[in-house]
């Protein structure tokens, strides 16, 4: 927040002046003074002050706003609330109830990653199936197939696919055979050494059916946890705590990796990777910790 003022006072003082009066952890009362308290434009004041606040410190929301006369004097107090800490004090609280689960999920990520290559393609059929499908069936369906994603033909798998009551068992049949042809590169990629936002690039680039959703949620689920998993149910509770203003309609790589950066500064603020996030969010919003 102190960037924040410093940046609005360079910006307007003299004409606009404000002091904090009151921080806590998740909310902070600002006193707005000066000629802009008493001008017919000092809403606008306030509109390039939320600018600022959303461009340096995004997470904050209005929750009173005030005019007050003292001793003859005009001021505008805003009250602003941290939305960040909001969303950290309950994943705090769920610690408590699925921290261990948690804990245990993504031990089991890391195990797969560890399982070697046929393992991993594996969990990359499994993230293809997720697109635009239920993760809960999609496990289901990764039981019943098994090494069938690697062994089976095309037509054999979009059969089982359509059996098993997916809802695009043609084009899932199409992109798991067609990214058979990644097998021996994929575990040279993994093993790589490289950073899973690296990893994730090639990916989207190699494996028709792969977007950045479905790249990140593979790499999550093989150990990586610098990655973020943004579907319908993160965004929503990120919606939920005022942290992005509205769900975008698609997701373009620029507007992905701008609600990855959220993500990451709630994880840093939380002592968490952005795996471990992932999970609790997802929590917040289905009850279940899935994978």
């Amino acid at each position: 927040m102190r960037e924040v003022i410093k940046e609005f006072k360079r910006k307007f003082f003299p004409e606009a002046d404000l002091e904090v009066i009151d921080s806590r952890s998740n909310e902070v009362v600002l006193l707005f003074k000066g000629p802009m308290a008493y001008s017919c434009c000092s809403h606008d004041y306030l509109e390039d002050f939320l600018i600022i606040l959303d461009q340096k410190e995004p997470g904050w929301s209005v929750d009173e706003f005030e005019e007050v006369v003292v001793e003859s004097e005009r001021f505008l107090l805003l009250k602003l609330v941290n939305n960040r800490a909001k969303l950290l004090d309950e994943i705090k609280r769920l610690k408590f109830s699925v921290g261990e689960i948690v804990k245990e999920r993504m031990e089991e990520f890391r195990e797969i990653r560890a399982k070697g290559e046929k393992e991993i393609f594996k969990e990359l059929c499994f993230c293809l199936l997720t697109a635009n499908f239920s993760a809960e069936r999609s496990i289901r369906i990764q039981e019943e197939i098994g090494d069938g994603f690697i062994l089976w033909s095309e037509d054999k798998l979009r059969k089982e696919l359509k059996r098993l009551g997916h809802r695009y068992p043609e084009k899932r049949a199409e992109y798991i055979v067609k990214a058979r042809e990644s097998l021996g590169y994929l575990g040279n990629l993994i093993n790589s050494g490289r950073s899973g936002k690296e990893i994730r690039e090639e990916l989207v680039k190699r494996i028709k059916g792969l977007g950045y959703k479905e790249s990140s949620h593979f790499l999550r689920n093989i150990g990586f946890e610098d990655v973020a998993i943004i579907d319908r149910h993160i965004l929503n509770v990120l919606r939920d705590y005022d942290l992005i203003r509205e769900i975008p309609r698609s997701l373009t790589r620029r507007r992905y990796l701008q609600i990855e950066k959220i993500l990451e500064r709630i994880a840093e603020e939380g002592g968490l990777s952005l795996g471990e996030l992932d999970l609790y969010l997802w929590y917040i919003k289905t009850g279940k910790i899935l994978k």
